[in-house]
């Protein structure tokens, strides 16, 4: 059966390793479309690391950071995709934007987001996504960094509103938020 699971929650609250127990606990191939650009060094050891968790567990690696829906399609015959994350992907279309002297905020992400929930609903196996809940601290001091919390909240929002279950990490603890916890 389909099923679309958002796995949400604060920095470094086990959200990754959680949504990956969680795809490998499916029957079935599996892969993972990382949003991830490989910035500097210390970027590159957090890929690494998470490339090590999934090294001979039968993962499909696609790098994907922009065109969300368009990598999930591609992957139609594939029954459990995991997403991760949209934080990054937020962070990638803004950057993308920025390039182009284009403004980017919660106005512009929702077709994006749109684009990405079609495709979720149209994917025939299960979709497990990523996502840092970010607007749980203080205000940001920049235009940008508040345009970046708004517009992955918005992401945030909508996928969880297209998704069966949404998940909050808490501590390294899963948290039943829409559906159960499985």
């Amino acid at each position: 059966m389909a099923e679309v699971i958002l796995v949400t929650g604060g920095a470094r609250g086990g959200k990754s390793g959680y949504a990956q127990q969680w795809a490998e606990s499916l029957p079935g191939a599996r892969a993972i479309i990382a949003t991830c650009p490989v910035l500097d060094g210390e970027m590159a050891a957090r890929v690494a690391r998470h490339q090590a968790d999934r090294a001979g567990r039968g993962w499909r690696t696609v790098e994907e950071p922009l065109d969300l829906a368009r990598a999930l399609a591609e992957l139609a015959d594939t029954p459990v995709v995991l997403i991760d994350c949209l934080t990054l992907w937020v962070n990638n279309l803004l950057h993308r934007a920025g390039e182009a002297g284009l403004m980017f905020g919660e106005d512009e992400v929702v077709p994006e987001t749109d684009r990405l929930t079609a495709a979720l609903a149209a994917h025939p196996g299960t979709v497990i996504l990523v996502s840092g809940e970010v607007g749980w601290g203080i205000v940001p001091a920049n235009e940008l960094a508040r345009r970046f919390r708004d517009v992955a909240g918005r992401v945030n929002q909508r996928v969880a509103a297209a998704a069966d279950r949404v998940v909050l990490m808490v501590s390294g603890l899963p948290m039943a938020v829409k559906g159960g916890l499985p």
